[in-house]
């Protein structure tokens, strides 16, 4: 059944933005230090022949979406093509309907397709899920958008019956969750009301100093702080998220008790440690919590969560956790490509999710939804989103009722590169009183007012459509 309100995309182009970190950031055995983000524009079209154009952004976070002994160059250029050939494949994707509808269908139908396509020799490895994932998110960030915009609603207006053609029960497709989702829609499982301001968590990374002991000499003498403590000084932290190493107890045990002192002194109230992946056994991650109870009691009392200590793959690695979440929240983070991952974790015992806008909004309205339903904890966690990527990002976290905050650390690795869009949205791109915040925003879609946001874009490395030319790209 059709709607008046279905849309189609007539329109996509592809702008690729360079940015380098001010410090290289470490998670678990990855080191980023640049990143391209993927900007993208999407025109839709009513059948009344209305049309909007949307946007949406995505860091291509190769060493995160892709990790590999491969060559990271040819990696990055795979994930750069996949995104450019996405623009067309979704200008003739045949299906109309709301920008969830769309998103989803275009993951399950085409995504695979594409990015099989987009490998090229040297590389023996083809596009992950996940690399896919961040690849697609841009666009499907973008069709939100364009379709609020297009109705003159903000985007999280329109996530009920009255949009929606197709029910949860329907998107899910499972029969258990056809029994429970039933004529039910995302707008059930969103906050009505989102605060106007989140608190922030700051991010600590592997190679992060926390005291001068640790510095190396080649800190940028930027204005931003280095030190924890001149950072949590700055900007009134008091949520801190520890990177480990998964593979070296007495360093990640010792990295927890020197961030949890310094932290604590300065009114700290919570700890997150997170290992990105690369623990194998339970046993590690319960030896890391034994120990900091027993050397600093009042940290593992503070300590709120523990993030994605396993691989990422749960079908290659079913590894039960029971005996962590029966002592702690354990949120899925890499893991959580979609619900149906979301739902694999929980039978093995993870009790949270992570969600994040580039594994999709589409996806991450869906796992938020199945989660809430089953009674996960969430949280919405960032990939050190700068630009237009953050605010998606936090605006996903307003709408998710987090159980504390919202992970945001651009301000820390990027301060710079956001310039143009924090003149516009100063709230979201610098953390006062330990929280940013959301009253900038204003206008349809995800009220991001990019017409008032003065940068400069390049040329489009692909575009299709109605924005095919590029110099009508250009000028949008």
């Amino acid at each position: 059944m059709s709607r008046p309100t279905d849309v189609r995309v007539v329109g996509a182009a592809v702008f690729l933005i360079p940015v380098r970190m001010r410090m290289p950031l470490k998670f678990g055995a990855q080191i980023v230090d640049s990143a391209t983000c993927g900007r993208v524009a999407v025109e839709v079209e009513d059948a009344a022949g209305r049309r909007a154009v949307g946007w949406g952004e995505t860091p291509l976070s190769v060493q995160w979406g892709w990790p590999s002994s491969e060559p990271h160059v040819p990696r990055e250029e795979a994930m750069v093509r996949l995104v450019e050939s996405c623009a067309a494949a979704l200008v003739d994707f045949p299906e109309k309907g709301h920008a969830l509808e769309i998103g989803h269908a275009f993951r399950h139908a085409a995504l695979d397709r594409l990015a099989a396509a987009a490998h090229r020799p040297p590389l023996a490895e083809q596009i992950p899920e996940l690399a896919a994932l961040i690849c697609f998110s841009p666009f499907d960030l973008a069709l939100h958008d364009a379709y609020g915009t297009l109705h003159g609603l903000d985007t999280y207006a329109t996530y009920g019956r009255e949009f929606l053609t197709r029910d949860l029960a329907d998107l899910y497709g499972r029969a258990e969750e056809r029994r429970r989702f039933q004529g039910r829609y995302p707008a059930e499982f969103l906050v009505k009301d989102p605060p106007a301001a989140l608190p922030a968590w700051h991010l600590i990374g592997g190679l992060d100093s926390l005291t001068s002991e640790d510095l190396r000499g080649d800190e940028p003498r930027d204005g931003h702080p280095v030190l924890l403590a001149d950072w949590i000084d700055r900007d009134g932290l008091d949520s801190l998220k520890v990177k480990l190493r998964g593979n070296d107890l007495a360093w990640d045990i010792d990295r927890l008790v020197r961030a949890g002192t310094i932290g604590m002194e300065r009114g700290v109230k919570n700890f997150c440690a997170d290992f990105n992946c690369t623990v194998t056994d339970p046993a590690y991650v319960l030896a890391a919590l034994d120990a900091v109870a027993a050397r600093l009691p009042a940290l593992s009392g503070l300590l709120r969560y523990v993030e994605q200590p396993f691989p990422y793959d749960l079908v290659a690695s079913p590894i039960d956790v029971h005996s962590i979440s029966a002592r702690t929240l354990l949120l899925l983070d890499e893991s959580a490509h979609d619900w149906t991952h979301v739902s694999r974790g929980r039978d093995l015992g993870w009790n949270g999710v992570a969600l994040k806008t580039c594994k999709t909004q589409s996806g991450a309205l869906l796992s938020l939804c199945w989660a809430r339903e089953q009674g996960m904890a969430i949280m919405v966690q960032d990939l050190t989103n700068p630009m237009l990527a953050i605010i998606p990002h936090l605006r996903l976290a307003a709408h998710a009722g987090t159980f504390a905050g919202v992970e945001t650390n651009a301000s820390q690795f990027y301060p710079e590169a956001s310039l143009p869009e924090a003149a516009i949205h100063p709230g979201m791109y610098r953390r006062r009183e330990g929280k940013v915040r959301l009253d900038s925003l204003r206008g349809p879609g995800f009220g991001m007012r990019v017409a008032e946001i003065a940068r400069p874009l390049p040329p489009p490395t692909a575009a299709a459509g109605t924005l095919a030319d590029p110099g009508a790209a250009r000028r949008l």
